[in-house]
């Protein structure tokens, strides 16, 4: 799987060169190194949605709401994990909570920080490689930094799991879905689009749809959106 250099979110004109391409695992670790996503003064940071509190707050009271409501608790796959600063909230409610990242180094500090008996941590690629098995996975901000085709490698292994917890950031108002770019560290809304898996090329088709909360930001600048998927 190959993402490219310095992405903006946009596909080269025809009169550019392409940019040159690069492995995705070295892409992210670039991001991480440069502080693409902000926290200037920390080791590593996944950009505001991981961090801010009208952001985090009410995703995690809706998840937290959704995970204490099953007894047993379920086991949970976070599928891009980032600085874990989100979902270290979430693992005192499951049975086993697995979380994953594609960069190494990350995936080494999440592992000295954060520890409890039901925690792994794992460093896949995973749109390209097999995920370990659970009953709940979690997509928090992750298709929306990635091309159709990487989306498609990881919508093809979902059916493994009977919940999906999917956090998108997508434009206000209506807009045309899936709109492809190349992988990195921005996303769809500078072409006016966001991730839809129900929709074309996707087409996945859930069981039953629930919207878990909607943080509408300011100025414009998008609504993230977190919906719960049965399988």
């Amino acid at each position: 799987m190959d993402i490219y250099k310095f992405i903006d979110g946009e596909q080269p004109k025809p009169s550019q060169k392409p940019k040159t391409p690069w492995p995705t695992k070295a892409a992210m670790e670039q991001v991480y190194e440069q502080n693409f996503w902000g926290g200037d003064n920390a080791d590593f940071y996944s950009g505001e949605g991981s961090h801010l509190p009208a952001i985090v707050k009410p995703y995690l009271e809706a998840v937290t709401a959704f995970l204490t409501s099953f007894s047993p608790p379920l086991t949970v796959c976070d599928l891009g994990c980032g600085d874990f600063n989100v979902g270290k909230n979430l693992v005192p409610h499951t049975k086993k909570y697995i979380a994953i990242d594609i960069v190494p180094s990350l995936i080494v500090r999440n592992q000295q920080l954060f520890r409890a008996p039901n925690l792994e941590f794992y460093c896949l690629d995973i749109a390209t490689a097999p995920l370990p098995p659970a009953d709940c996975a979690i997509l928090r901000q992750v298709l929306q930094h990635l091309s159709n085709a990487e989306i498609q490698g990881i919508v093809n292994k979902l059916a493994a799991y009977k919940y999906v917890i999917l956090t998108e950031h997508i434009p206000n108002g209506a807009f045309k879905p899936n709109k492809d770019i190349i992988s990195g560290q921005g996303n769809r809304l500078k072409v006016k689009s966001g991730v839809d898996l129900l929709a074309t090329p996707f087409n996945l088709k859930p069981k039953e749809e629930t919207l878990l909360s909607a943080v509408v930001l300011n100025d414009g600048k998008g609504i993230i959106k977190t919906t719960l998927l049965q399988l």
